[in-house]
């Protein structure tokens, strides 16, 4: 007999990675109170490092999935949303300090057309030298994103109307494969990874996952959880769509390259049109339809773009400094990044 109140499904709760995240694993385990995570000083902790990122992760995932072994009381559990209160704003707040370039969209957006220069982006890495380990780092890593990518963005919907809710909505149908299971983006994604040998269960990979990559899949959980932070989702989403065709084109040439399979190579190259209408889309239609209706918005919209950018430079960095030392990019037990 199924025991109520316990999830049976879903992933293994991650490692610990400092006395944060322990604290909070230990309370979703029942072993522990949060007394100890709450005795942390917050300049003993890193925004952008593994334990206070991977804490984010675990209080956020309990609003998707959950964890196996754990009650899905937690998701509303007051003690729980207060502490990852405080890591949201610790993180937001040096966002904000780091992130900010930009107070109008226009500026914001034209940032985004500019190519980056050839061999400084991961993208461009994998298309011209990336070998297959790298790829599938690559692909391991991106998972805790794109096996969720549209989930955090449609927690938008409900706080929009008008023209920019009809045109979220349009590309969103697209990226949950028109009402097609099997073109679901997540699927495609999930059969990307079979391509290369890696196992598509959700959540497999947190363990090794690093934390700028973490911190990624965070900012879309972040903006999408808090209505305040609506503009701010729309800008990551802007950013994410109008960065994506001319990536994904690199990715797809560094799948066929390499000879990682044909459903590797499909999950980019269908990004490439796909994307591009997308793009339009957005700018016109969400963005535009956004700003008539709250055109106090603007700023927001600007920092989500900034914020997104941001994080994925970070990510790039940590992933290219890795591989141009032949180094591995997985987070390993006991290495972390400022945690």
């Amino acid at each position: 007999m199924t025991e109520i109140g316990i999830d049976q499904q879903g992933p293994v709760l991650p490692q610990e990675r400092g006395k944060l995240s322990a604290a909070i694993l230990g309370y979703l385990g029942g072993q522990a109170s949060l007394s100890s995570a709450t005795d942390v000083p917050p300049e003993d902790l890193n925004p952008y490092g593994d334990d206070l990122q991977l804490a984010l992760y675990v209080c956020y995932e309990l609003h998707y999935r959950g964890f196996a072994g754990v009650s899905p009381s937690f998701e509303w559990d007051p003690a729980l949303l207060s502490l990852r209160s405080r890591l949201e704003h610790q993180f937001l707040t040096t966002l904000r300090k780091d992130a900010r370039r930009h107070e109008t969209v226009d500026a914001a957006l034209a940032g985004l057309l500019v190519e980056p220069v050839q061999g400084t982006s991961v993208s461009h890495f994998l298309q011209d030298k990336g070998e297959l380990w790298q790829l599938n780092e690559f692909a391991a890593q991106r998972s805790a994103y794109h096996l969720k990518e549209a989930d955090p963005q449609v927690w938008v919907l409900p706080r929009l109307w008008g023209r920019a809710k009809a045109g979220m909505a349009a590309v969103e149908f697209d990226e949950y494969g028109g009402g097609r299971a099997e073109r679901v983006h997540a699927q495609l994604f999930a059969d990307l990874m079979k391509d290369l040998g890696l196992d598509t269960t959700y959540g497999h990979y947190v363990d090794d996952t690093a934390a700028p990559m973490l911190a990624t899949v965070n900012l879309m959980s972040l903006f999408g959880l808090h209505r305040v932070l609506r503009g701010c989702l729309v800008g990551h989403f802007a950013a994410v769509e109008v960065t994506s065709s001319p990536g994904s084109r690199r990715l797809a040439e560094a799948m066929r390259r390499t000879g990682a399979g044909p459903a590797a190579e499909f999950f980019y190259s269908e990004h490439v049109e796909a994307d591009a209408v997308h793009e339009q889309i957005v700018r016109r239609e969400v963005i535009g339809g956004l700003l008539e209706e709250e055109p106090h918005l603007e700023a927001d919209i600007a920092f989500g773009i900034d914020a997104t950018v941001h994080l994925e430079d970070l990510l790039g960095d940590h992933l290219l400094d890795a591989w141009r030392d032949s180094r591995t990019s997985l987070y390993v037990s006991g290495q972390a990044e400022g945690s």
